[in-house]
């Protein structure tokens, strides 16, 4: 308890919680509403209902089922990422298919969590989100890629290959952000992006932003290193 008293001094977390089985989001929704520092601000049935509600209470973090009617959670997150709403998405589901993590992950997802995880795990996801953090199972991305493409996602001496320029522009792709978002934070023309990008999948022997996001996501520590001009010792 006494590791989250920072959050309970400042402002509450505020969440948007959107699941169409009436029990799941009943479930979710008092779960979080009974901890301290966070405050569910809407809890919807649908997808455009739960795109509305972000545009309007900008929460925190929205909790997302991948399947809703309507519009997907997915398509929620990319309407979210593409009106540049600072509101941090993590998606629900039952099963994960390899397709959903990828999606999830190249469309700018900061979490992924099973319907079947336990209580506390829900409130650690929402609560790391909010601070900043990815929450995605363990080995869930690298193995998906894996099954995907059949190559292994362990290159950190490729990684190390990067320029600082390369590696903001890696961690910036594994936020989501399309070309232009990334041209327009960086102040550089499109096309700069696209040469970058292409230099990077050449140094890290991968074809796609899938590939990359899948390799960025669990080495983000050291692409911010080599970002910021510091290299790893040895």
């Amino acid at each position: 308890m006494a590791s989250h008293q920072g959050l309970y001094n400042q402002q509450l977390v505020s969440v948007v919680v959107a699941d169409d089985h009436p029990a799941v989001l009943y479930g979710i929704t008092e779960i979080l509403r009974a901890q301290p520092d966070i405050s569910v601000v809407a809890a919807c049935s649908a997808g455009e209902s739960a795109t509305a509600a972000i545009q309007q209470f900008t929460p925190n973090v929205a909790v997302l089922d991948i399947i809703l009617p309507d519009l997907s959670g997915l398509d929620v997150l990319l309407s979210t990422v593409k009106d540049g709403i600072k509101t941090r998405v993590v998606l629900l589901t039952a099963v994960a298919t390899d397709d959903h993590i990828l999606a999830a992950m190249t469309s700018g997802a900061k979490g992924l969590l099973f319907k079947d995880a336990a209580p506390e795990n829900l409130v650690d996801c929402v609560r790391e989100v909010a601070n900043g953090n990815l929450w995605f199972p363990h080995g869930l991305v690298g193995d998906a890629l894996k099954r995907k493409s059949g190559r292994q996602t362990d290159r950190e001496c490729s990684i190390e290959a990067l320029t600082r320029r390369e590696a903001q522009i890696a961690l910036l792709v594994s936020e989501g952000l399309p070309d232009k978002l990334v041209a327009r934070q960086l102040n550089i023309a499109d096309g700069s992006v696209k040469v970058y990008l292409h230099y990077i999948y050449e140094k890290l022997g991968i074809s796609n932003r899938t590939a990359l996001c899948a390799l960025a996501i669990p080495h983000r520590e050291l692409l911010s290193l080599i970002q910021s001009g510091k290299r790893p010792k040895g």
